[in-house]
């Protein structure tokens, strides 16, 4: 077993401490990877706190991990030792199922193995990216592209592919209208690479308050949702609107702003149920979905769009000791717009 140290939480809605625990030695087809920095997704304070249910403790935290690998098994041939790599929001599946056969592993019917918080084949209970090392199947790892810094790809394994994911499979491009709501960690992902993929694209935010960095990430327009006048001109505007938002809202409210045979896909999580006007969808033949971050084949391709396209997420770093004081600013959503952890100080 290897030494490994963190940060935990012991109990729900617990601060992080220091934790030391083990990861298993690479087998045969195991890459040991050195983390050097890891994203702080919302998830992650959902999961700390017990929001979702399920969550187990001690719990290491982290999904958007970034690193070098160290050590591999002896049947490995993906990776070598000193590649740049990452891994996301799962380290496994039952491989066999349907949508893993088709590549589509984060929709597992027998349930993906999450980087934390989730059960490994041999019962162990997985930890996190806050942490100095993690060991993980070659077949859930991905290539970091060598013109993407590390720091700034870390969100890309969860932010990134949350977003890009959607825009793919609704084939979001020249000729579409394209509306994302809400411009935080996973807004901004969405504006960058719907900018790219050539889509007009606007941001739906509360207020103003962003106008000036949505446009620099390559937003078209930017409406204040608090502004009532917003929802009257908009309406029946949009082919496609992506919700990243895990607050209460008013949904029927942008279903009016869909178009004929428009899509609304929701890839935030509220706390609370939502109700719906049928009405709005029948009406105009709208469609109401939903997606899940992405497979390791698509993860890759996103990574490899990103670096194709000069993409990375805008980040704060801090050290390990301060995300406690992260988890407050991102639920003020004070922070421009991922925070990242250097796992340097850990040493610390």
């Amino acid at each position: 077993m290897i030494p490994v140290i963190g940060y935990a939480a012991n109990q729900a809605k617990a601060q992080l401490t220091p934790y030391t625990f083990e990861r298993r030695d690479p087998k045969e087809y195991d890459v040991l990877i050195d983390i050097k920095y890891c994203g702080i997704c919302h998830t992650d304070i959902h999961q700390v706190n017990d929001e979702w249910g399920g969550s187990t403790y001690p719990m290491v935290p982290g999904h958007e991990i970034v690193g070098i690998v160290s050590k591999t098994g002896n049947k490995v041939t993906k990776y070598k030792i000193g590649d740049r790599v990452g891994v996301g929001c799962f380290v496994d599946s039952c491989r066999t199922c349907t949508p893993c056969k088709n590549e589509l592993e984060q929709y597992c019917a027998n349930g993906m193995v999450t980087t934390y918080n989730g059960v490994e084949k041999d019962g162990t209970t997985t930890q996190g990216g806050y942490s100095s090392r993690i060991t993980v199947d070659e077949n859930y790892v991905l290539k970091i592209p060598d013109n993407i810094p590390l720091d700034k790809a870390a969100p890309l394994l969860c932010a990134g592919i949350t977003l890009y994911s959607p825009l793919k499979h609704w084939q979001v491009g020249p000729g579409k209208k394209i509306a994302i709501i809400g411009l935080g960690g996973l807004g901004h992902m969405g504006v960058k690479i719907a900018h790219a993929l050539g889509a007009e694209v606007t941001v739906l935010s509360h207020s103003l308050r962003k106008l000036q960095d949505g446009k620099k990430m390559g937003a078209d327009h930017f409406y204040a949702t608090s502004d009532h006048e917003t929802f009257e001109k908009l309406q029946g505007y949009f082919d496609v609107i992506i919700s990243t938002v895990s607050s209460d809202f008013d949904l029927n409210q942008f279903l009016n702003l869909l178009t004929l045979d428009g899509t609304m896909v929701q890839v935030g999580l509220p706390e609370k149920e939502t109700t719906m006007s049928f009405a709005s969808l029948i009406g105009n033949r709208r469609s109401l979905a939903g997606s899940l971050i992405g497979g390791i084949k698509e993860t890759q391709e996103m990574l490899n769009f990103c670096s194709k396209n000069d993409i990375a997420s805008d980040i704060e770093i801090i050290p390990i000791q301060q995300v406690g004081e992260a988890y407050k600013r991102i639920l003020n959503s004070d922070v421009r717009y991922r925070f990242v952890i250097d796992m340097k100080s850990l040493q610390q």
